[in-house]
């Protein structure tokens, strides 16, 4: 069972909005677009600092709209939230400790997209370090451990996160040695996500039942983007050019973006004053498309301007 519900006005809405998108930007193909759009109808019982338990947060129902939700999609640093989740749950399991450095790279991991904080997190979740080649035997143990996010995510029995596969670090220029030989010969190993995925994790965040209320509470305050003050010195901050770009001044969103050459994501939750706040997931593919700053903006505004309508 997906973990929204699917209804007609979400779905005419929806369906409009990608009609417009590709009517906006021809050389967008139907394939190259992926999209999970969840609203949040009152009472909303969600960034309340975790009001519900989780069986009452999972209990209570929400609506939603997917296309090619389920489609399986390199996700770029938008796989840099489920590692954030993971290592909250190793430290509230006593499986890690915290430390000055943890905490320096998870806020560089997901503030600045970090990829070299990035690979510190990845090592600390799995007790692994890139390298050289391995010998065989080393080497299987080594992937065994590399692959402890993975197991963690499909021990929480969501349907939406059984194919998916989180266990990559994220690279500038790319993999070398075992890293190399990890991520397979035709790249068959890397990191692979769906926006429904996303969406439910991003979800359990928002609701304050990811690993616990507190530890939510720490993961949303370094998504929180700022629409106003926009860093001038970076070419990517994470807003313009992805669905931040296209809400009003007065909005306020948690995100994390991705982009290579070859892709261009965004994750977001997102609060318009006097409307109903709402999850967006949304994925782009394609060499034209992920050099395109306008296309999540556009979908972005239209879901906003949606959202007064209901």
């Amino acid at each position: 069972m997906i973990f929204f519900n699917r209804d007609e006005q979400l779905e005419n809405i929806g369906n409009g909005i990608l009609d417009a998108t590709w009517a906006a930007f021809p050389t967008l193909a139907r394939n190259q677009i992926a999209l999970t759009w969840v609203v949040y109808d009152p009472p909303v019982l969600v960034n309340t600092g975790g009001a519900l338990t989780p069986n009452a947060f999972w209990d209570h129902p929400v609506r939603g709209f997917t296309y090619r939700g389920v489609e399986r999609i390199y996700p770029a640093s938008v796989v840099k939230l489920f590692y954030l989740v993971a290592v909250n749950e190793w430290l509230e399991k006593g499986m890690s400790q915290t430390s000055k450095e943890l905490e320096r790279a998870l806020r560089d991991m997901i503030v600045d997209s970090s990829n070299d904080a990035t690979s510190l997190v990845v090592d600390i979740l799995s007790g692994t370090t890139s390298g050289p080649e391995l010998p065989t035997g080393p080497f299987e143990t080594w992937k065994y451990q590399r692959n402890i996010v993975n197991r963690y995510y499909q021990s929480l029995g969501w349907e939406e996160l059984e194919t998916i596969n989180v266990c990559q670090k994220t690279w500038s220029d790319g993999p070398y040695g075992r890293e190399r030989a990890f991520v397979g010969e035709l790249l068959e190993n890397r990191n692979m996500l769906t926006t429904n995925a996303i969406a439910r994790l991003l979800h359990s965040i928002v609701g304050g039942v990811a690993v616990s209320s507190g530890r939510s509470q720490t993961m949303m305050a370094l998504l929180k983007r700022p629409l106003n003050d926009l860093p001038t010195d970076r070419e990517e901050d994470q807003v313009a050019g992805f669905l931040g770009g296209g809400l009003p001044k007065n909005a306020q969103i948690w995100s994390k973006a991705g982009w290579t050459s070859q892709v261009h994501h965004d994750a977001a939750y997102i609060e318009l004053p006097e409307q109903r706040p709402y999850l967006l997931v949304v994925f782009t593919e394609g060499k034209a498309q992920a050099k395109s700053r306008d296309i999540l903006p556009f979908v972005s505004k239209l879901v906003a301007e949606a959202i007064a309508s209901l």
